[in-house]
């Protein structure tokens, strides 16, 4: 008798993270039974993952959970789970908008959305926040399209684009753009936004740590001194953000804003939270991007002659993302439009210890 489960998945690009997608009927649907499935799958609790499909980066230890929608207005549902490289622990308080990238393929593939001639619209319900996203996936003819012109930095070569529209792009996590209240506050000495975006954030000035925010992840990594700071500027936002005590949580993510060196908006370093983001994740962008919108926020100040519809690009370590901000026309809260690239990269099934 074969002592292995297989659980069908699909390994996926989704912008500048990769991980596999998952059905939600294929996978337990009690939320800890679960995630011991997740955890074994991906082999955390190992630095390089090497008993699991994870690949010993946070950024290829992520996990699709796609379903259909159970929220009114959406197509289809979708849950991210972080799974921890060194811990053996999931988290599933963040929604990752490069893994979202590559929701409305997935549900296409799978039947859950039947496709369209030239372009197709899934709005998708991210349960981790409860807001909804609409990706717009190139379908000429009908038929899911892959390959095409459009490249990202932090991705080689180039693919069909993805349009991701942020339609409820304020309050993820706590439903307000400012959960502490103010659009500017301190914290160690350091002034910081606390931001409610896409995901939750704490925004400084590089130049206040002696940075110029254009440094590699490498070298921010590497600095203990500088990280052990963040890292307690990070606790003491959560608490103010009422978030609680977030050591063991990746929420707020740090972000550090400089002056930009290659013609861009602005410099910007994404924590995860206790290591550089190799690009900037999605949901980062489009907070980043809210809170330009707000002047007396620590991006807004940067940016004092910005006015909207704004097209900002951020520098990040490997190269640049370039978003789009506009007011909802009844509502005047921000919606932010990002383009990303997907692909399939891998299908068949995950295989788990069978349980004595």
């Amino acid at each position: 008798m074969d002592d292995q489960i297989r659980i069908p998945c699909v390994l996926m690009r989704g912008g500048t993270s990769k991980g596999p997608f998952f059905l939600n009927s294929d996978l337990p649907s009690d939320p800890r039974q679960r995630d011991e499935l997740l955890i074994e799958i991906m082999g955390s609790g190992h630095p390089l993952e090497i008993d699991g499909l994870g690949g010993g980066n946070s950024l290829s230890s992520k996990v699709a959970i796609v379903g259909p929608s159970t929220r009114d207005g959406a197509d289809v549902d979708y849950l991210f789970a972080q799974v921890k490289v060194l811990e053996r622990a999931v988290d599933t308080g963040p929604n990752c908008g490069n893994m979202l990238s590559a929701v409305g393929a997935f549900a296409i593939e799978k039947g859950l959305i039947s496709a369209q001639r030239g372009e197709t619209s899934v709005r998708v319900h991210n349960v981790n926040t409860g807001k909804i996203i609409e990706a717009r996936i190139q379908t000429p003819g009908g038929e899911l399209r892959y390959q095409g012109e459009t490249a990202i930095d932090g991705v080689p070569g180039t693919a069909a684009p993805v349009y991701l529209a942020f339609l409820e792009a304020v309050g993820a996590k706590t439903g307000m753009l400012l959960p502490s209240g103010t659009p500017q506050e301190i914290i160690n000495g350091v002034p910081v936004s606390l931001i409610d975006g896409a995901t939750p954030v704490v925004i400084a000035r590089s130049e206040n740590f002696g940075l110029t925010g254009s440094e590699s992840a490498a070298e921010l990594d590497a600095s203990t001194e500088f990280m052990a700071q963040l890292e307690e500027i990070r606790i003491e936002a959560g608490r103010r953000m009422g978030l609680g005590d977030v050591r063991d949580s990746v929420l707020p993510k740090p972000v550090l804003i400089g002056t930009p060196r290659n013609g861009g908006t602005l410099a910007v370093r994404y924590f995860t939270p206790h290591a550089c983001h190799t690009s900037l994740a999605t949901t980062g962008a489009v907070s980043i991007a809210i809170a330009a919108t707000l002047p007396d926020s620590i991006v807004g100040a940067m940016l004092p002659e910005l006015s909207f519809p704004a097209d900002l690009t951020l520098e990040h370590p490997t190269g640049r993302i370039d978003v789009r901000v506009e007011r909802d026309e009844t509502t005047l809260d921000p919606v932010v439009f990002i383009t990303r690239t997907c692909r399939r990269l891998f299908e068949g099934a995950a295989l788990v210890r069978r349980k004595n």
